[in-house]
């Protein structure tokens, strides 16, 4: 006998706007703090830069752990920084509750003495700790955009959700980078997001690929999330993609995507695939985005990020969810009644964010 699938789906009907309280146009205050570190909930707000001599740059503000949302507040704020000459370095800034405030107006987070504040359209965006120290800001080049209502919505009636603004889908960055004593200035390409949700994202996600890149004139943001087997493994594609700061495509019900060059993962015990291709086609106009792997830079399975007895229950269960952050060649091609226009190609980085088992 088959269980049944529960009803799942991307907030977008006029009822669903207005229950949410949002309009179409994004507003300052979605990218405030929106879930008071209220139990069962989560949060967090993201940046990173691909600057122009090859450094990588995410820096992340989180409310509490995301695998233990049912704990009072516990902020913490992480950086990855991969240099041009090939260094990886991973720091975490981690302080009682007391060393956080925030804003529920718009963007003003602080984790002792890292911060993300901002409006929307410009940004200022701070790591601190013995090690390194980033100073960086973001000039939107693409106005903030959501997915419909940006919340994905689980549930008969709808009472669980995982919601995401891409507040800064695109924006020209400057960062001054503190390490080993020396001082480094930079200039790039950057973004910014916020998440939150109110339940355990591995009760309702059993994968997700997600990557943002900015390629000659086009910026771009796909992701394509998959829900967990009582939501029958329904998928939510999702996709945006600007030409010079004017959004051309952003309906997922008319992408397909498609995943090629399968591998094994000895490190996290997942398949993963090589190229990830997004094909959006609406009437005579087509765009496809592909993401090549060339290396991976992050991969861990999070039981290793557990501690304690929450630890030994995830073993007990079999938990076996793992991350991974890749870099690698991202191609835009344009079409016109089928016939390839124009073929663009750089560099983005892209993550696979895998909660369940294997499914394939």
């Amino acid at each position: 006998m088959s269980s049944k699938i529960i009803r799942s789906g991307l907030g977008s009907s006029a009822e669903e706007f207005k229950s949410l309280g949002l309009e179409k146009t994004v507003k300052a205050w979605e990218d405030g703090f929106r879930t008071g570190g209220a139990v069962g909930t989560y949060e967090w707000w993201y940046f990173d830069a691909h600057l122009t001599d090859g450094t990588k740059l995410v820096i992340v503000f989180y409310t509490k752990r995301m695998m233990l949302p049912q704990k009072p507040l516990s902020p913490y704020a992480t950086i990855d920084l991969d240099t041009a000459d090939g260094r990886h370095l991973e720091e975490r800034v981690e302080l009682a509750d007391i060393s956080f405030s925030s804003s529920k107006d718009g963007c003003d987070i602080k984790i002792g003495d890292c911060y993300i504040r901002g409006d929307l359209h410009n940004y200022e965006i701070g790591f601190k700790n013995d090690v390194v120290e980033v100073k960086a800001t973001l000039s939107a080049n693409v106005p903030p955009w959501r997915p419909q209502t940006g919340h994905i919505l689980f549930g008969e009636q709808s009472e669980e959700y995982f919601a995401w603004l891409p507040s800064v889908p695109e924006g020209s960055v400057t960062a001054e980078i503190t390490l080993d004593g020396k001082v480094t200035r930079h200039e790039g390409s950057g973004y910014h997001d916020h998440n939150f949700g109110n339940v355990l994202m591995t009760k309702l996600m059993h994968h997700w690929y997600w990557g943002r890149a900015k390629v000659g004139e086009y910026q771009i943001i796909a992701s394509y999330i998959t829900g967990e087997k009582k939501y029958g493994y329904k998928t939510y594609p999702i996709f945006m993609l600007a030409k010079n700061g004017k959004i051309l495509a952003d309906d997922g019900e008319k992408l397909t995507y498609s995943e090629e060059e399968p591998f094994f993962e000895e490190a996290t015990g997942k398949t993963v695939y090589n190229k990830l291709v997004y094909d959006f086609r609406d009437g005579k106009k087509g765009y496809r985005v592909t993401f090549s792997r060339q290396k991976t830079l992050i991969n861990f399975k999070m039981i290793d990020q557990i501690k304690g007895i929450v630890k030994l229950a995830a073993k007990i269960i079999g938990f076996s969810g793992a991350y991974h952050r890749f870099f690698g060649g991202v191609t835009v091609e344009a079409f016109e009644d089928g016939v390839l226009k124009e073929s663009v190609t750089g560099e983005a980085i892209w993550e696979l964010m895998y909660f369940g088992k294997n499914i394939k």
